[in-house]
């Protein structure tokens, strides 16, 4: 079983008697999403009864990667197959229970779970699993299958969705970024907490503004009473909100944003609810620094956006030539890169026409 490298990230393949196992090792984000899918598509359209995602050595899987494991189970579930998970971490597995993908995907047994640290107390409560919206699995296999220059904003809303399946006492979440110049909301759980943001947006002051241009997280523990933002908290307290948590989102060590939590009680977010809002809180900075600085703009920079289409054709046609030759994923690439030099033309440009020939091709998502 030969890694295929993607910097930090690297995935392989292989087969073990009626099983072809897929192992993922380092972080499943925006930019590898792309590689996962093209790579699990091909396990998945080849047949095999059994498809196994090893993931005992993943660092971290954001809504993009949550995205393919959905999209691909519900292909599977199409020939009455289901996706299987070995090594899943206790993160992941509660991960996968809050979003409602462990009813679709197989969990093999015993999980990894490792030693507790300071940041995973046994008496950790904050994490159980609360009633999800009903579309969020949907949601889910729909980022696996969107073009990625939607993935930016989709990825975003599922950032804001675990957040506030997640974080105690939470009543709604959202994502302020800076574009064109003015502060607008990309993601929301509901109506509320966008009626809130807009509300800081016309007043021109309130917790998200004030944490999307200092850098630093704000607290409001009682509107009731707060005094930093005259204009802005009456507004709050006419709809029912009652303490508000805003921490701000980085790239490239400035702030662009912030993720807002909107509580109706008073005094709801303690330390593990700062922590753990910040978890969400990196999450998403990641997403915006993964995609570069101009990924905040509603057109995405034509670098970043090529880039992206880029990696995608390539994985896509890595995972043909894998399927069309029996072979591992570095031997397709080698294949692929040896075939473009032969033709004089670019990677991309050769995996593209390798991609075009056949419709029926399959990748993170068509």
């Amino acid at each position: 079983m030969t890694p295929h490298r993607f910097g930090e990230f690297e995935i392989a393949v292989g087969f073990d008697v009626d099983q072809a196992i897929l192992v993922v090792r380092g972080d499943v984000d925006v930019l590898t999403a792309p590689t996962f899918g093209a790579m699990l598509g091909v396990l998945v359209d080849e047949g095999h009864p059994n498809v196994v995602v090893d993931v005992g050595a993943l660092g971290f899987m954001d809504a993009a990667g949550l995205g393919v494991i959905a999209n691909m189970s519900v292909r599977l579930a199409e020939s009455n197959r289901v996706l299987t998970m070995r090594a899943v971490s206790r993160q992941t597995k509660r991960i996968l229970d809050i979003t409602g993908l462990n009813e679709l995907v197989r969990l093999e047994e015993p999980f990894n779970v490792p030693a507790l640290g300071a940041e995973q107390r046994s008496d950790d409560n904050s994490w159980a699993v609360v009633s999800k919206p009903a579309d969020l699995v949907s949601d889910l296999a729909r980022v696996g299958s969107q073009p990625n220059h939607n993935l930016i904003d989709a990825a975003l809303r599922l950032v804001t969705v675990l957040a506030g399946a997640t974080v105690e006492g939470a009543d709604g979440v959202s994502v302020t970024l800076e574009r064109h110049g003015r502060h607008s909301t990309v993601a929301s759980t509901n109506d509320t907490v966008l009626l809130m943001d807009d509300h800081q947006y016309e007043t021109g002051e309130g917790p998200c503004l004030a944490a999307a241009a200092e850098g630093h997280w704000f607290h409001s523990e009682s509107l009731a009473d707060e005094g930093r933002w005259p204009a802005f908290v009456p507004r709050a307290l006419e709809e029912g909100i009652a303490s508000i948590l805003s921490t701000p989102l980085m790239a490239a060590e400035r702030p662009l944003g912030a993720l807002n939590i909107y509580s109706n009680t008073e005094r709801a977010f303690g330390p593990r609810q700062q922590e753990l809002a910040a978890l969400f809180a990196s999450q998403a900075s990641g997403i915006l620094s993964d995609a570069g600085a101009d990924a905040v703009d509603e057109q995405l920079g034509r670098r970043i956006l090529d880039g992206l289409i880029a990696r995608e054709i390539i994985a896509r046609a890595e995972g043909m030539v894998m399927a069309r030759d029996h072979v591992t994923a570095e031997h397709a690439a080698a294949t692929l890169h040896r075939s473009a030099r032969t033709a004089g033309v670019a990677v991309v440009e050769h995996a593209a026409d390798i991609v075009a020939s056949a419709p029926s091709a399959v990748g993170a998502g068509s």
